[in-house]
């Protein structure tokens, strides 16, 4: 079983970790709100041949 990723926020500085939904392709991009400062961040996630996922985070 592999350990959801995580990302920090640019914002706040809080360590978020995210579900990630390896079905939806290898390269991920959406906006979400941090859950803790509220400011929007684009998540990039790649998801290796392995399926193992990686993500980070920038300012929207």
């Amino acid at each position: 079983m592999q350990d959801d990723p995580s990302y920090i926020c640019d914002s706040c500085g809080e360590e978020i970790v995210i579900p990630v939904d390896v079905s939806q392709g290898a390269l991920q991009e959406y906006v979400e709100d941090c859950p803790v400062c509220c400011c929007p961040n684009v998540i990039h996630v790649e998801v290796d041949e392995d399926g193992q996922p990686r993500c980070w985070a920038e300012r929207e």
